[in-house]
């Protein structure tokens, strides 16, 4: 498969670049800075911008999936998700993009809110909040496109191994527990929708099997 990562030069993103070759698929990885993404044979590096509906397109013609990871370490208000979120649907629009695209959010954005534990929803509000608000609003402008989007909300990330030892919840309810999951983890299960899609315009929540 022709794969696109944009946001690939760290966390979740590098993760899936370097499994993705090892499956042996071909990648183009966009970032704003690809110098710590290893040289690969399969691999085309891409210096670009996440926002910007031109570098998109680039990246996404003859994709079979794109896959996107971005992230920031900006606490204020910032709105680099919900930019990506309109670049992204005016790309896809433009190229008549059908192919899946997956999204990394989090859980806590959107409705998952409500199905928060406590200690999540206090790591949010005194840490995350502004991050939060914008992946809302990427997931309510991608969730109106006509894009075959996949919006994946992880629980909190770790460095942990790959142990394929998840549940992907498609479902919010009373109850429901999101706890830890390895970068690796998440990787896998993106490039697994990316190879067999189950659920296109959905909404899965990832965790660590207990």
């Amino acid at each position: 498969m022709n794969i696109t990562i944009i946001g690939a030069s760290a966390g979740v993103g590098l993760a899936t670049v370097g499994q993705a070759l090892t499956q042996g698929h071909k990648v183009t990885a966009l970032s704003t800075n690809t110098a710590s993404i290893p040289p690969h044979a399969h691999l085309t590096l891409v210096n670009g911008s996440a926002t910007s509906v031109s570098d998109l397109k680039k990246v996404m013609v003859g994709a079979d999936a794109v896959i996107i990871t971005i992230g920031t370490k900006n606490k204020k208000p910032n709105t680099l998700f919900s930019d990506t979120a309109n670049a992204l649907v005016k790309a896809g629009a433009a190229l008549n993009f059908k192919a899946p695209v997956l999204v990394i959010t989090g859980f806590g954005a959107g409705d998952s809110s409500r199905f928060l534990s406590f200690f999540m929803r206090m790591v949010i509000r005194l840490f995350l909040k502004h991050q939060y608000i914008n992946k809302t609003l990427m997931e309510e402008i991608i969730a109106n496109s006509e894009l075959n989007w996949e919006i994946v909300r992880p629980g909190m990330l770790s460095d942990g191994p790959l142990t394929k030892k998840y549940k992907a919840l498609p479902d919010l309810y009373k109850g429901i527990k999101i706890g830890k999951i390895s970068r690796a983890d998440v990787a896998y299960f993106l490039l697994e929708e990316a190879k067999n899609p189950t659920m296109v315009k959905q909404y899965p929540a990832l965790t660590t099997f207990v």
